[in-house]
């Protein structure tokens, strides 16, 4: 089939919770069209996700835009270098303000190294002991900084009352089964569709049904058959198929439940 004309995104029965997108990045005037279009395919519920401190502000009043978007408060590893007493306030007392559901994204990111290592460790640890202060679960960012991230988290997790998700995972499987174990949810997007991610769906195979949970990162990462466009959560669909393909189960069977664990991760539904 043409890329010019890929099939279109299918709607099931069952509504989609987007765990992590950045709605942010979308063009003001674009917003309420990309937003309409998720829901007519079944998107229920929205998380936009903080990443600096230019966008706390932003996420906690996209998070007042429309009673279907919640958001998060954290500092990004690619912005640690920023971080000092005055931005952990902000997050602290941005983390507090109503439809705010979670302190993240936050973690480590030795791919790119836009931050001091040093300095993203301190981050990190300075934002899961204001999770565990709160009570809020964790959005976990990690990339090439696997064994960093375990030790850290492991003098962390015991302390997190509501865990959290490591999302958009594509570390390794020893880390993926570290993190389950501790009763964290991993976060899955469109990643799993690309040509060169058998790592990644090998890790997606492996993880149980009741510890996943469907994301975008829009606008990064769009799946397939829509590469090469600005991703939405309008894509959900298509990863939740690809997800199921994999997980051999029925769409609507990963639907129900990972609606269930998001539900459960961050609006604190049993």
């Amino acid at each position: 089939m043409s890329k010019k004309n890929p099939r279109p995104v299918p709607r099931f029965n069952t509504p989609i919770i987007e765990t992590h997108c950045h709605l942010d990045y979308l063009a003001p005037d674009a917003l309420d069209g990309v937003l309409q279009q998720a829901r007519d395919v079944g998107v229920e519920r929205f998380v936009t996700i903080a990443v600096s401190v230019d966008n706390l502000s932003v996420v906690r009043a996209l998070a007042q835009h429309a009673d279907d978007i919640w958001g998060t408060q954290g500092i990004h590893p690619h912005e640690a270098d920023s971080w000092n007493g005055d931005v952990a306030k902000a997050v602290y007392e941005g983390a507090q303000a109503p439809r705010i559901v979670a302190i993240g994204e936050i973690g480590l990111d030795y791919h790119y190294d836009h931050a001091d290592r040093r300095a993203q460790a301190v981050a990190f640890e300075a934002q899961l002991a204001m999770a565990q202060e709160l009570e809020l679960p964790v959005v976990i960012h990690t990339r090439d900084a696997d064994e960093d991230t375990r030790a850290i988290l492991a003098n962390a997790s015991k302390s997190l009352r509501k865990k959290g998700v490591i999302h958009s995972f594509t570390s390794g499987l020893s880390l993926a089964e570290y993190c389950l174990s501790e009763g964290f949810y991993l976060g899955f997007n469109g990643i799993t569709t690309f040509n060169r991610a058998e790592n990644v769906r090998d890790v997606v195979r492996a993880t149980p049904v009741d510890q996943l949970v469907l994301e975008t990162d829009s606008p990064y990462l769009t799946p397939v058959p829509y590469r090469g466009r600005v991703n939405s959560p309008l894509y959900l669909p298509l990863i939740a198929e690809k997800i199921a393909e994999l997980k051999e189960i029925d769409v609507e069977q990963l639907l129900t439940i990972t609606r269930r664990n998001s539900l459960a991760l961050f609006f604190d539904a049993p």
